[in-house]
């Protein structure tokens, strides 16, 4: 064993009280009433990593709340890399599931359980606590690295897109590491090559002035909620297929490699139906479930309203009708062709006697995809592989992340998907837990992947 792994093995104890400190700190971004305790939580990251033996470090404005910085950035000719992770967290509703107060961390059956265990508090803190090791025991790192730690991920990071703008040259680097994200399973590596983008919309159909009596005027005008349901139904066709002109005109299709890739990845259609609670799977033809739900884009209803909803009936016909359009994109799709594709649509299709508008709505995000021999990926197979004995999963995931594009977009950096929760442990929801294994094994997971860094091959992706 090394002399930096033995140091963290010794300094084990103190490290996981050391967690339980940052955990009591209820830095919910989303509550106007817990931005002190956000901006507590930023000093308690500065001022581990300044023990750390990270310099440079300070708590940086954003208009929001803040980001942490901090450098060490001393080898010279090597790669520079820019660890990204979140000190923010999820409000804890519903309070009277959690079988302990949140912020109260409870450490047993080798879990630690508190909001922001896994998403991200003991994630994070991994890699300040690896380059301390590698510090005290070496007196150096085998590669430059820079932290960014944001205050704000768990409500979209408004603020960051313009802090990159402003800060380039100071987070200039050849690579992004998060330490935000999971691992596949307990014993099972991956990893993750891509997530979707995002677009959110909302269609209203309005018709007359007001409200109708439904018998007196029912059978004489256009009623909102047809006109609405016959906007959605023409979005799609019976098997699945988008049948919005153009949303699949920027789609890339998946290559040989792609699928062998997905289909490497143990997967019961029947487990996930009955854990799903469903009858039958449902979607694209010409593609499996996984390749659906990982590589291919999505139009879904996520709301629909209008007219009477209370109990019983109220014979109304409704002056307008509503509904709310999720779709998640792929590599090459943006949110402002199909939010654009979608509004022709529904001109197009709209039915004599009521108007249809679009509006786009906050959620947008671009898709993001890394190349699957990226020699960032190439370092993490190798390492993943030693800590775990087996080799990773090749994955993708339908949800969005957009800090990596953001990066990709701001830095001209791939940001490599480094990070040991699992998507198990109650992230967002009451009893959120972390298990200390995972702790652990990140720890030398990430002192590790520092080490191979030092022969990364090519600066500047």
């Amino acid at each position: 064993m090394s002399v930096w792994m033995n140091f963290l093995a010794q300094m084990r104890h103190q490290h996981l009280d050391e967690l339980c400190e940052f955990l009591r700190i209820p830095s919910i971004s989303s509550l106007p009433e817990h931005a002190d305790a956000v901006d507590e939580a930023a000093q308690w990251v500065a001022s581990r990593m300044r023990l750390a033996g990270i310099e440079g470090v300070r708590v940086l404005a954003t208009g929001g709340h803040p980001v942490v910085y901090g450098e060490h950035t001393h080898a010279t000719d090597c790669p520079t890399v820019l660890i990204y992770g979140h000190f923010d967290t999820q409000p804890v509703d519903p309070v009277d599931r959690w079988e302990q107060p949140p912020f109260e961390p409870l450490i047993k059956n080798q879990r630690i359980y508190a909001r922001g265990a896994s998403d991200n508090k003991g994630p994070m803190l991994i890699p300040i606590l690896a380059v301390e090791a590698l510090l005290k025991t070496e007196g150096a790192l085998p590669v430059n690295v820079k932290f960014l730690f944001e205050g704000q991920e768990e409500i979209g990071s408004p603020q960051i897109p313009k802090f990159l703008d402003a800060h380039r040259d100071m987070l200039s680097c050849d690579l992004v590491v998060s330490a935000d994200g999971v691992q596949w399973a307990a014993d099972q590596p991956a990893i993750y090559l891509g997530f979707k983008g995002i677009c959110a919309l909302q269609i209203d159909v309005r018709g007359p002035d007001n409200d109708l009596h439904s018998g007196i005027f029912g059978g004489t005008v256009q009623n909102p909620l047809y006109a609405l349901a016959h906007l959605i139904n023409s979005m799609r066709d019976p098997h699945g297929r988008i049948c919005v002109e153009g949303f699949y005109d920027d789609v890339r299709p998946l290559n040989e490699w792609d699928r062998q890739q997905i289909n490497a990845v143990p997967f019961d259609e029947q487990t996930y139906q009955t854990r799903l609670g469903v009858t039958t799977l449902f979607g694209e033809p010409g593609f499996t479930t996984l390749e659906r739900a990982w590589a291919r884009p999505t139009l879904e209803v996520v709301g629909i309203w209008g007219g009477f909803q209370d109990e019983g009936i109220k014979a109304v016909m409704p002056a307008e009708a509503h509904a709310k359009v999720s779709c998640r994109l792929v590599a090459s799709q943006t949110p402002l062709d199909i939010t654009q594709a979608i509004t022709r649509h529904v001109l197009r299709h709209t039915p004599p006697g009521v108007v249809a508008t679009v509006r786009s709505l906050d959620s947008h995000a671009l898709p993001y995809a890394i190349p699957t021999d990226h020699p960032g990926n190439q370092v993490a197979h190798a390492v993943l592989k030693e800590v775990y004995g087996k080799d990773p999963y090749y994955v993708r995931l339908g949800g969005t992340l957009p800090i990596c594009e953001m990066f990709l977009d701001k830095l001209s950096a791939y940001t490599v998907m480094f990070a040991f929760g699992l998507d198990d442990e109650c992230i967002h929801a009451p009893n959120e837990f972390f298990r200390l294994q995972s702790f652990e094994r990140g720890l030398r997971a990430y002192g590790l992947f520092l080490e191979k860094l030092a022969t990364y091959p090519q600066r500047k992706q």
